[in-house]
């Protein structure tokens, strides 16, 4: 947590610096009032001096005033650097998370990135804020406290060495005991998290199968373990908190009355048996502010480790340290030998993958369900690197290529069509950003999507919610691959984007298409034969290997796996 502290607090050194010299104003202040009080009871009321108490009262009320604004700027500042501070560490973990590849995303998983940008984030600024007060503020009171009340009677002051150390041990072992259970409440929120965006994204499903009553035992589960370790947390300092303001109070008590004997037999005035009580009070409550902070601290501690360790976690796809210049080519893809096993599996998804693909052709990818199909593309935009052979864009290894400017080339659209809330023009303009409203209409003629956005109340300002749910599956994927044309890129790659369309939209779509991206390279993956059976290239892909690579008269000729394919779909009457 120091570590995460100091990288993203140096920025503000300037505003800590000030709340710093504010805060030890403060404790000057309030270590200097008690002394004054004393002053006052011991010249002003036993004496019976008017004047002094008139004017002793009017110090107090000027101190207690200039201590008043102080607080309300240290408190304004320390905020206001806390609140930068969670909004750069913020950042920081999204723009993080934004380089990391589907390795890492796979690692950590969606609801766990989402709890340690929002929940941890927000523990740690809570924690500065208290940082910022009471963190600085208790230990100069304490210490302060401690001295001032040695001024003011070292007989009496003895007690103190038989009450801190009494707090001292009951606080450690209260926190011995939250840390572990701080720890395990973080873990147990992100499965809270994990379960109810389940319950969410597969609402349809779970109602299909008539799943209610077991998704709501599984989130029972998971909200009662959290529930029970909370419950655990919270007994342990409703425990504690009644414990320290018995201390507190016995603490008073035992001044008062050893107190009332010193004050009897003249070793101390009374005024400052008032101001040693005061200080007392102040070494007590600073104690207790200490408590508080470092009841705080452990979860924070916890919410840092696992902010840290998305921070330390280096992508595994990366930009080269020295891209490879231009080729001049445009829209060249070769994959040579590619081997890709999965982190931690022992056999490899895909093994020994070679062929070539080509401007103005249509390289078509077919095979059974687990075969590697959507593997093998996704290794094109580097959502995953290979772990064998090689993978060359225009004459160039993907890996030695800028990210940017290889995603630039190529526009994918994914088998499960993602649409952002917004609308349709703001999720089309996606692909690119100063679209024009023709470049937009020409793209949806080609995904056959004129018909139903024109349908629309508001037209291409028609509202989309998150994930496009407000449009049917095969709108979404219209709406997807009309995006993917407005960027005119170099390569386009479907991933079995059309499962959703009827035939004759399909039919449609596809001779559109053709003749909207005869210069491009076009890479589809199909389960539909239909879709692909005048391709220039099918390849025929059998547990991660190339069964056979051809047009469809010579695959139905030479390729066992895709003769099962077609006949699987097709009658001979309709293949012939």
């Amino acid at each position: 947590m120091t570590r995460l502290l100091a990288e993203y607090l140096r920025p503000y050194r300037r505003a800590i610096v000030i709340v710093i010299v504010l805060l030890f104003a403060q404790a000057i202040a309030n270590l200097y009032l008690p002394e004054l009080n004393a002053e006052i009871i011991n010249e002003g009321v036993a004496k019976g001096d008017t004047a002094f108490i008139w004017r002793s009262g009017g110090l107090m009320l000027l101190v207690t005033s200039l201590l008043g604004v102080g607080s309300i700027v240290s408190v304004y500042w320390g905020s206001k650097t806390a609140m930068a501070f969670g909004r750069d560490v913020r950042s920081a973990l999204f723009r993080r998370v934004q380089s990391f590849s589907q390795t890492e995303l796979n690692l950590f998983g969606t609801p766990s990135l989402i709890t340690r940008n929002t929940n941890d984030v927000q523990q740690m600024q809570m924690v500065l804020v208290m940082m910022l007060n009471v963190m600085i503020l208790a230990p100069i009171m304490a210490v302060g406290g401690i001295i001032m009340a040695l001024r003011q009677d070292v007989a009496l002051s003895s007690l103190l060495a038989v009450i801190l150390p009494i707090m001292a041990v009951f606080i450690g072992l209260s926190l011995k005991a939250a840390l572990p259970l701080f720890q395990s409440m973080q873990v147990k929120i992100d499965r809270v998290n994990q379960v109810m965006r389940e319950k969410l994204s597969g609402v349809r499903v779970i109602r299909a199968f008539v799943r209610v009553d077991f998704e709501e035992r599984r989130f029972d589960e998971a909200n009662r373990d959290l529930t029970e370790t909370t419950l655990k947390v919270n007994r342990l300092f409703a425990l504690m908190m009644p414990t320290l303001m018995g201390i507190f109070n016995f603490s008073t008590v035992a001044i008062i009355w050893f107190g009332a004997y010193r004050v009897d037999s003249g070793a101390m005035p009374i005024g400052n048996l008032t101001a040693f009580l005061m200080y007392i009070m102040q070494i007590l409550m600073s104690v207790m502010m200490a408590v508080i902070m470092f009841v705080m601290v452990p979860r924070a501690a916890a919410s840092a480790a696992r902010i840290k360790e998305v921070l330390d976690t280096e992508p595994t796809v990366n930009d080269p340290e020295t891209p490879s210049a231009e080729t001049g080519a445009s829209g060249y893809i070769e994959f040579r030998d590619v081997e890709f096993r999965y982190p931690g599996a022992e056999d490899p998804v895909l093994c020994d993958i070679s062929f070539t693909a080509a401007p103005g052709e249509t390289t078509a990818i077919v095979g059974s369900t687990g075969s590697g199909k959507s593997t093998l593309i996704n290794l094109i935009p580097r959502f995953y690197d290979v772990t064998g052979g090689s993978i060359l864009v225009d004459g160039v290894d993907v890996r030695e290529m800028e990210l940017d400017r290889l995603w630039s080339k190529i526009g994918f659209i994914h088998q499960r069509a993602f649409l952002f809330t917004g609308t349709v023009a703001s999720n089309l303009r996606f692909g690119k950003e100063d679209a024009t409203e023709g470049e937009i209409r020409h793209a949806l003629d080609v995904a056959q999507g004129s018909e139903f956005v024109s349908e629309m109340a508001e037209g291409l300002e028609a509202p989309i919610t998150q994930g496009g749910t407000n449009v049917s599956g095969g709108q979404r994927q219209r709406l997807a691959i009309a995006r993917a044309l407005i960027k005119r890129p170099e390569v386009y790659v479907f991933d079995d984007s059309f499962s959703a369309l009827d035939f004759t939209t399909d039919a449609k779509l596809r001779r559109a298409l053709k003749a909207e991206t005869r210069d491009a390279t076009v890479i589809i993956v199909a389960q539909r034969v239909s879709t692909i059976m005048d391709a220039d290239r099918i390849i025929v892909m059998d547990r991660g290997k190339i069964a056979g690579i051809g047009t469809h008269s010579k695959l139905m000729k030479t390729c066992d796996t895709y003769r099962e394919i077609v006949y699987s779909q097709l009658t001979e009457e309709e293949v012939a």
